[in-house]
C-alpha cells in the first residue's frame, strides 16, 4: 500500500468525485475508436491532450481540428502540448508553440510536459504561465512534472502532475506532505501498466493521495520503446462505469 502520514489521512477526502485527464492519445487517423470514445456522453472528462506532432506540428492539421472541435463543442476542455523539456527549450519556442494551438485549434490552456521540478527554475516557468494567460485569459494549465516538484510550483498553475509512470512504482509511492495543504483537483496521477484486477487498489491510492484527475491504463512503455498513453486501456469501459458512478471502495 501505498505510503502515507497520519496527517495526510485525514486531510485526504475519500468522497473526492475523480474525473479523467487524457495524456494525449495518438493521431485521429491512427486512434479514431479513441477520440471517438471521448465524445460520450457521461464520460467524466476534467480535460483532453492534444498533440499533433510534439507539438502544434508545422501546418493545421484538419483532423486534429475536427477531433478537438467535437470535443470543445461537448464542453470538454482541449489542452494543447507544450515540451518544456526540463527547461531545455526556450521561451519564445515555447510561446511560438501555444500561439500556434491557439491559432489553429482554439484550445482552452495547455500541458506543460516535462516541466521542470527544482525550485531554481521556478521564476521562468511561472514567466511561462503568466505569459500563456496574458494570450488566454481563462487558459487552464497543467504542470506535467511526472513527480512532486518544489512546493512553490503550486501556486503556479491550476493543476500539477505529481505522478506519471508504472503501476508498479505507484503502489508504493509516497505522497509529499506539502499537498495537503490544497484540494484534490490540483492534482493528477498518470499510471501505466495497471492490470483490471487492481482497478479498485490503483483508485483507492488516487483518492488517499489526494488525486482529483487520473489516467489509469493497462498498457506499458515496453521498457521505454512505447507511449502507454497513445491508446485506449482495454478496460476504459469498466473504469468509466467505475469512476463516473464514484465507486471506489
Amino acid at each position: 500500500m501505498s505510503y502515507l502520514t497520519p496527517t495526510l489521512l485525514g486531510a485526504a477526502s475519500t468522497d473526492t468525485r475523480l474525473g479523467f485527464g487524457i495524456p494525449g492519445y495518438a493521431h485521429p487517423l491512427m486512434a479514431p475508436v479513441e477520440w471517438a470514445e471521448l465524445t460520450r456522453p457521461g464520460t467524466p472528462l476534467h480535460w483532453v491532450v492534444l498533440n499533433v506532432a510534439g507539438g502544434p506540428g508545422a501546418r493545421p492539421d484538419p483532423h486534429c481540428l475536427e477531433a478537438s472541435g467535437r470535443l470543445r463543442n461537448q464542453g470538454v476542455r482541449v489542452l494543447g502540448h507544450l515540451d518544456l523539456t526540463y527547461g531545455a527549450r526556450s521561451f519564445g519556442e515555447v510561446v511560438s508553440d501555444a500561439h500556434r494551438y491557439l491559432d489553429w485549434y482554439r484550445v482552452d490552456g495547455f500541458s506543460l510536459d516535462r516541466c521542470p521540478t527544482e525550485r531554481a527554475a521556478l521564476p521562468e516557468v511561472r514567466r511561462i504561465v503568466t505569459t500563456l494567460r496574458a494570450l488566454r485569459e481563462d487558459a487552464h494549465i497543467v504542470l506535467g512534472h511526472g513527480t512532486h516538484p518544489y512546493p512553490g510550483y503550486a501556486e503556479t498553475a491550476d493543476q500539477l502532475v505529481t505522478f506519471s509512470g508504472a503501476w508498479s512504482d505507484y503502489r508504493w509511492a509516497q505522497v509529499a506532505e506539502w499537498t495537503a495543504d490544497y484540494p484534490p483537483d490540483r492534482f493528477c496521477h498518470f499510471v501505466h501498466g495497471v492490470p483490471r484486477g487492481h482497478l479498485d487498489e490503483a483508485l483507492r491510492i488516487a483518492r488517499w493521495q489526494g488525486a482529483g484527475t487520473i489516467y489509469f491504463t493497462d498498457r506499458t512503455d515496453r521498457g521505454g520503446a512505447a507511449d502507454p498513453w497513445e491508446a485506449m486501456p482495454g478496460y476504459w469501459d469498466e473504469i468509466v462505469s467505475r469512476v463516473g458512478t464514484g465507486v471506489s471502495e
